[in-house]
């Protein structure tokens, strides 16, 4: 059984800096939301948690392109993460949580997951 998602607003286009990333919260937790205006698709959203430290770090990671795939470099200890995949690229066993984004008018939206209490008051 798939589990259910929904498509959140989490923030503008106005609060969209190109070539790095936002942190936004989400019911999902805390997620990085990269703008790289050079690309299509121009957006992209991984977890905010950098999973080697722990510490909610990647939007303020460094963003750049590896092999033609576009990544961003970890500011703690500077492992890079292929934003389309979420792989590690250092490390093949790690990977962040990859999270599909939608341009709706203004607004940015990622597909997270629907917490488990709302799915039963539904």
């Amino acid at each position: 059984m798939k589990a259910r998602t929904c498509w959140e607003a989490v923030c503008t286009v106005d609060d969209l800096v190109a070539d790095s990333g936002i942190a936004v919260w989400t019911d999902d937790g805390p997620v990085a939301v990269f703008y790289l205006p050079h690309r299509l698709p121009a957006l992209f959203a991984i977890s905010h948690t950098d999973p080697f430290s722990g510490s909610n770090v990647l939007a303020r990671g460094i963003t750049g392109d590896i092999n033609g795939e576009p990544v961003v470099a970890s500011p703690l200890y500077k492992q890079h993460f292929n934003l389309r995949s979420g792989q590690c690229l250092e490390d093949e066993s790690v990977q962040v949580k990859v999270y599909p984004v939608l341009l709706d008018g203004n607004r940015i939206r990622l597909e997270v997951p629907v917490a488990q209490a709302a799915s039963v008051a539904a």
